[in-house]
Parts: C-alpha cells; structure tokens; sequence
C-alpha cells in the first residue's frame, strides 16, 4: 500500500505541479483516507516519503556505479535531471517546509546521504577535496536546473 501511496502522488505531482491534498492521493492510490494516514499523517510526511524513495533510488544507482569506478560520472550524469525528475523537484521543492518535524528527518537523511555518496567519489577519485567539488558541482547543476537558469 505504502508504494501505491507513493507512486500516486508522484504522479499527481507531476501531472499538477504541486504537492497533492491528502485526499486527492488516497482516492488516486484506491486506498481509504484512513490507511494514507497510517502510512503519511501529513502532507510533511509524504514529502519526506518522496525524498526517501529518491534518496534510496539514487543510493542504489551509486552503490552500483561505484563496483564498476565510475561513481563520478554517474553523479554528475544524475545531476542533470531530464524533464520529468526537473518538473518532480520543482514540485518538491514548491513543499519544502524547513520547520516541519517530518523535513528536519528528510534533511538528517539527506546529509547521510550525501555523505554516502561523496565517500564513494573520494573513494574513486583518491582525494576527498576533488570528491567534495564533484558532489558540489553536481548539487550546482540540480539546483540551476530546479529554478530554471539550465533548461538543457
């Protein structure tokens, strides 16, 4: 259930622009009010679902670049979002709400995460000032690419 959660109001997400209403995901997920609940008690929280699913997705993609050395390329290739993972954050991002309980989790996550993968860059590229300016870059090229100054 808590996947059909998830992928209806990513595709809510997409299709609209914004972060859907509780509501609307339940009813697009076929679940009760009740059972999103249980799963995401707020908006804040299937946020933060979002952000999880990517985090592992994208954890998983590294790991796996990272056998074969090429954790480097793969962040800076993941760096550049195509349409759709563009339209995602900028959605995402139009939610974001620092001072929510449920955000200040994502975010711990997302520092861990972050940490995770520079180790892996630094463990390829042998020096962990490079493997600090390859995570930057590519945190720069996500963030020009969600407000819209690389439409590329």
């Amino acid at each position: 259930m808590r996947d059909a959660i998830l992928d209806a109001a990513r595709r809510l997400l997409l299709r609209d622009g914004v972060m859907p209403s509780l509501n609307a995901v339940a009813e697009t997920a076929g679940v009760s009010k009740g059972g999103l609940i249980h799963h995401f008690p707020s908006r804040a929280a299937l946020l933060a679902g979002l952000a999880h699913a990517a985090i592992d997705e994208v954890d998983a993609t590294m790991s796996a670049a990272a056998e074969v050395g090429s954790a480097a390329e793969t962040w800076l290739r993941l760096s550049l979002p195509g349409v759709e993972e563009r339209q995602l954050l900028q959605g995402l991002a139009s939610a974001f709400r620092p001072s929510d309980p449920a955000t200040q989790g994502m975010l711990q996550e997302a520092r861990a995460a972050m940490g995770r993968w520079e180790a892996l860059i630094a463990a390829e590229v042998g020096d962990p000032v490079r493997a600090r300016v390859i995570r930057l870059v590519g945190d720069a090229l996500v963030a020009n690419a969600v407000i819209g100054l690389d439409d590329s």
